[in-house]
């Protein structure tokens, strides 16, 4: 598997990746273009390790903020069933089949937009990882090479102060 796939524009690849408070990322997986982000969620979560300053490195994140594509009832789940606050939008087509159920459709989602305003900080790490042109123009020919540019960028990014 290259995780080459075709899109919109071209042969293209995925990166979807979580980050920290400062742009740093802590886990990546690299998928096919036209692949949806929402299968991917379990993979990233499964590859985060928070660091602390001393002992092994946390599994579960304080919360989590994801974009509206995240928005699922299986992710949501996923995260209660690991104690981690999730802080993601519902779309709107989701919170009118909920209202059209009238008191069926549950009550909404919590969502807190302050925290929101931080989930920029993934689009920001997207652009620190793609300065490398290895990385935005994806030269290499197989899946594993243009993972370990990934690393070795996200290497930098954690060494840089």
């Amino acid at each position: 598997d290259h995780a080459l796939g075709r899109s919109r524009g071209g042969l293209t690849t995925k990166i979807h990746l979580a980050t920290d408070g400062r742009c740093r990322p802590l886990a990546f997986v690299v998928t096919p273009g036209q692949a949806g982000d929402a299968p991917a969620f379990e993979q990233v979560m499964a590859r985060l390790r928070v660091p602390r300053r001393t002992g092994r490195p946390r599994v579960t994140p304080d919360a989590v903020l994801a974009d509206k594509a995240y928005s699922s009832r299986a992710i949501r789940r996923h995260l209660r069933r690991r104690g981690i606050r999730a802080v993601i939008p519902q779309p709107a087509d989701q919170a009118a089949n909920r209202k059209r159920l009238g008191s069926r459709g549950g009550r909404p989602p919590a969502f807190d937009r302050e925290a929101y305003k931080q989930r920029n900080t993934v689009e920001r790490c997207i652009n620190k990882l793609k300065q490398w042109r290895g990385l935005a123009t994806r030269y290499d020919k197989t899946a594993t090479i243009y993972l370990a540019g990934l690393h070795l960028a996200a290497i930098f990014i954690w060494s840089a102060r």
